[in-house]
């Protein structure tokens, strides 16, 4: 899979009425604080909504499984194999959300689907 964004250099257009009403859906592009560093920002797709049951490392031979608490979500980066996300940090709370990414407009124009 290739990564949605490039290392640096992407521009974005993120709106953040999402985050107020928690309006979010299996598949968004999100803007969150890091759960590991709160003077970062993370880009992360949601791959797990509340009550969801995931998999916590697909690619791990014994594979665990977990469900989402209530108030939360899973993240999780498209580098798979090198990306920090939901895996190491576990299930991220909403209210570390701060928007939802519309499109990317640099270099290349894109929809986020």
């Amino acid at each position: 899979m290739l990564p949605t964004f490039n290392f640096v250099g992407d521009w974005v257009v993120v709106e953040f009425l999402s985050s107020l009403k928690r309006d979010y859906k299996f598949g968004d592009v999100v803007v969150a604080v890091s759960p590991l560093d709160p003077k970062r920002a993370v880009c992360k797709r949601i791959l797990g909504l509340p009550g969801d049951i995931v998999c916590v490392d697909p690619t791990h031979p014994y594979r665990e499984y977990i469900q989402v608490p209530q108030g939360h979500v899973w993240l999780q980066g498209d580098n798979f194999t090198n990306s920090t996300d939901s895996r190491c940090y576990g299930p991220v709370p909403m209210g570390l959300l701060t928007g939802k990414v519309l499109c990317k407009v640099w270099p290349n124009f894109e929809w986020m689907r």
